[in-house]
């Protein structure tokens, strides 16, 4: 019984490693592939492409979000609620900016998490509805071979 296990452990090791997922890491493209995720996390909303910002960011309950004023967003159902802000005609996307950009990986290379500034220039109404300067910190999964948001949080300055 002991040797069946340890070969079924064997074989499930040998497809993890022959897995396209997990085959010939090379962390510059990931750094890209997670630098590409974080600025969906954002211009999604340039074109209110809902298919880029579903793929984007987890979509289960253990989502968690940090906005200013304490609004925390608890889970992909509890996001989706606030969607329809955004897809309004009256918010309009001016455009975004992520300075500062530092992503940093797990040993496993599955995870990262990053700390960027960001401006996200918008107007509500006419009237700007921007946040300029924000800290954005995050953390991201490799899911399904792609990169997903799990986490992120925004602050602003005191």
């Amino acid at each position: 019984m002991k040797i069946v296990i340890m070969m079924l452990t064997i074989l499930i090791w040998l497809q993890t490693c022959r897995h396209p997922c997990f085959r010939d890491r090379n962390e510059e493209i990931e750094r890209e592939k997670v630098a590409n995720t974080i600025d969906a996390g954002i211009g999604w909303v340039k074109n209110k492409d809902l298919d880029l910002l579903y793929k984007v960011i987890s979509q289960d309950s253990t989502y968690l979000c940090v906005n200013p004023g304490n609004r925390i967003v608890y889970g992909f159902d509890q996001f989706k609620e606030s969607v329809p802000f955004w897809m309004d005609d009256n918010f309009q996307y001016i455009k975004h900016e992520i300075r500062d950009l530092k992503i940093t990986f797990s040993k496993s290379g599955e995870v990262a998490w990053f700390f960027c500034r960001l401006n996200d220039i918008n107007t509500w109404r006419g009237e700007p509805a921007s946040w300029e300067n924000v800290r954005w910190t995050g953390v991201l999964e490799k899911m399904k071979c792609r990169w997903v948001i799990r986490q992120q949080h925004f602050s602003f300055e005191k």
